[in-house]
């Protein structure tokens, strides 16, 4: 009875380790299944290429473009990932459309406004690349002031241009220095070299009795805005003092 039973034991493990490895061999078989090449796209025009990623189940997206002296207008000049590379039905394939060679000077776009910027990089069959606003004192508002590629290069190997805006309040800024401990005089003293100007003072209402307290003898306790606060040029400084 025990050996009998010892057999139907033996044959039920053997029957589960089957099933095991059945079932293991068919989720390997399924998930390689799901895996593809990626083709190879270099040269393809933009259409064709498209057509051969969703192909495989893969999703087509121009990234970027630019100039190549050697790859045709129009074509793709490189992908990611690589060509024969494995990787699962629904994976994102990036690719960069070349704009064949580069025919005409970068142009100037320095002292324009970002809706000329736009215009002309847009009228040259290049694009916008990223922005940045800077504070720049002197230079005209909301211009650009610097650019990358440079104006007149011929070979910018990107049809994207980066452009330097100045902000739109290009006043000059300052920090705030700490005038606690200095006589009214000397703190409107340093305000005037500054750019400044003396605000309200406790005790002194108007202009004419503000110019009267400044006085060696009176010191600052106390100013708004406080230190290391930003201010503009022209900006009135109010002070407590004793």
């Amino acid at each position: 009875m025990l050996l009998k039973l010892a057999r139907y034991f033996l044959l039920g493990l053997v029957l589960l380790l089957v099933f095991l490895a059945s079932a293991l061999l068919s989720m390997r078989f399924a998930i390689h299944g799901q895996e593809v090449r990626v083709p190879n796209l270099a040269g393809q025009t933009t259409t064709d290429a498209e057509r051969m990623a969703n192909a495989q189940g893969l999703v087509f997206f121009v990234e970027t473009r630019y100039y190549s002296q050697t790859v045709p207008k129009g074509r793709i000049a490189a992908q990611a990932p690589a060509a024969d590379t494995r990787v699962r039905r629904g994976w994102k394939v990036l690719v960069a459309e070349s704009l064949g060679p580069q025919r005409a000077a970068v142009p100037s776009l320095l002292g324009q406004s970002r809706q000329a910027a736009d215009f002309n990089v847009s009228r040259h069959g290049l694009e916008v690349g990223s922005l940045v606003t800077i504070h720049l004192p002197g230079a005209p508002p909301a211009t650009v002031v610097a650019q990358s590629p440079a104006p007149g290069a011929f070979d910018p190997g990107s049809s994207r241009i980066s452009l330097v805006f100045s902000a739109t309040d290009n006043a000059p800024r300052y920090v705030m220095p700490s005038f606690t401990g200095k006589t009214l005089a000397e703190a409107e003293d340093a305000l005037e070299k500054a750019g400044l100007v003396l605000g309200r003072v406790p005790g002194a209402p108007n202009a004419e009795d503000a110019e009267r307290a400044t006085s060696a003898t009176r010191v600052v306790v106390g100013q708004r805005p406080q230190a290391g606060h930003k201010v503009v040029a022209g900006s009135a400084i109010d002070f407590d003092v004793r």
